[in-house]
């Protein structure tokens, strides 16, 4: 197996490992206020989640990053949180609100990175080639969370159809429970 195949295997298994189900409960607190109509939306947050994630990914592999391990583990559940709380309390997306979600995704990105960073690192070595790594690896995330997307979306769609659900239900219901196992999640890693 290449470089670029064993990285690539590796992003697309750091988004769908159940057992690291953060990235998904992420995912899904971004998905919870948006329709499958609005796929190109999605796509831009996502692909700012990975862009961010990088940006990690890439200090961290030059060693320009310190990283307390314990915060991380704090606040991973706490963007996840504050992205579905911020998903409840604004009904109306309008431009700033689209833009804010554009940017926190991008930020949440960087700290999400954080917590892959030093295993990535680790897999470097000191002398590796980093571009080949990097690239394949988000480029495995990337292909992985438009996957997720596509499940989600497929769910949605299926709800909606058989008025099961619509748009308000959906976000509550999502938004809520990414919000309640975020914050038991925050409560079981507060790092002091």
């Amino acid at each position: 197996m290449s470089t670029f195949q064993a990285f690539l295997q590796l992003g697309w298994e750091h988004i769908l490992d159940i057992n690291g189900y953060d990235h998904m409960l992420f995912l899904i607190a971004l998905l919870a206020k948006v329709e499958y109509k609005e796929w190109k939306k999605v796509l831009i947050l996502v692909t700012a989640f990975t862009i961010g994630h990088s940006i990690t990914l890439v200090l961290t592999a030059l060693n320009s990053l310190p990283i307390s391990g314990k915060w991380i583990e704090f606040l991973i559940p706490a963007t996840i949180a504050l992205t579905a709380f911020m998903n409840l309390i604004f009904n109306k997306e309008g431009k700033i609100v689209a833009w804010t979600r554009y940017f926190f995704a991008l930020f949440f990105g960087l700290i999400h990175g954080m917590g892959f960073s030093n295993f990535f690192g680790s897999l470097q070595g000191r002398d590796a080639d980093l571009l080949t790594p990097l690239f394949s690896f988000n480029f495995g995330i990337e292909l992985g969370q438009i996957l997720f997307v596509l499940i989600v979306f497929t769910l949605q769609f299926v709800l909606y159809i058989t008025n099961i659900s619509n748009k308000k239900a959906w976000n509550l219901v999502l938004s809520g429970a990414a919000l309640g196992i975020a914050i038991t999640i925050m409560i079981e890693n507060y790092p002091l």
